[in-house]
């Protein structure tokens, strides 16, 4: 359930916007955007996965749990990026879109993942698109404009082969054009949305054997890209996943 406040903070967030300034001597730490919960794996699997990519790289990279209903107009002034975690729905769905917004908009490394990645695509859908009214199932499963729809069966626990479009930021971190990835989700892309997804310039970069969309990037960003998967159930400290590799080294560049 949303926070009474929630709108009404979202709003003051959006005037906020313009007197936000991303500047270039911002700590090297991320917001692990979401409500914490240690006993839900891809929790878990998220504090690990930071934590192996950081130890491979020897990267000094600090990342913090913040509850959406926390996030604030001072949230790019201490971290330098954000990895939208999993776990929806959020207590404030209207402040994680501004802070995805404002990352999008400003260059600031974002990662979403299973929920992240759903969020991503409504936060397009609204504010590049225009869909003013685009929804999530999880919140309004009624709405006449769901960009995001329960799967017709559930992926949570799988593990399923991806393909990836060549010459995308996601192939090239990944080296190769196909990869098997684990699922822990209820939710996904509307296939009747996937036309207008495709009229602006989010690219869908991945797909799995069926051609359902699983990844999503933006061109031109330095690290700005969604998966429905969660790359963070397949880290292990002697493998670092690629994925959140390249979000840390984005986040190095970036403070």
């Amino acid at each position: 359930m949303r926070p009474r406040h929630c709108v009404k903070d979202a709003a003051h967030l959006r005037f906020g916007v313009g007197l936000l300034k991303h500047i270039n001597c911002m700590n090297k730490a991320i917001a692990l955007l979401g409500e914490y919960t240690p006993t839900f794996p891809p929790h878990a699997s998220t504090n690990a996965a930071v934590e192996h990519s950081r130890n491979m790289l020897g990267l000094d990279v600090v990342a913090n749990w913040v509850s959406t209903e926390d996030i604030d107009t001072a949230l790019f002034e201490r971290y330098s990026g954000i990895w939208v975690a999993p776990g929806s729905p959020y207590k404030c769905m209207e402040k994680t879109l501004w802070a995805i917004r404002y990352a999008r908009e400003n260059n600031i490394p974002c990662l979403g993942t299973c929920g992240g990645f759903q969020h991503m695509v409504i936060e397009y859908a609204r504010n590049v698109l225009g869909f003013k009214d685009a929804q999530h199932a999880e919140y309004d499963p009624y709405s006449s404009r769901l960009f995001i729809s329960r799967l017709s069966c559930s992926l949570v626990g799988r593990e399923m082969m991806l393909e990836f479009a060549p010459g995308s930021h996601v192939a090239g971190i990944y080296e190769r054009l196909s990869a098997r990835e684990r699922y822990y989700c209820d939710f996904g892309v509307n296939p009747e949305y996937i036309r207008a997804l495709n009229q602006g310039p989010l690219r869908i970069s991945g797909s799995d054997t069926e051609g359902d969309a699983r990844i999503v990037e933006y061109p031109g960003h330095p690290f700005f890209i969604g998966t429905l998967f969660v790359p963070q159930m397949r880290s292990s400290p002697e493998a670092p996943h690629p994925l959140v590799s390249n979000f840390l080294l984005a986040i190095r560049g970036a403070a």
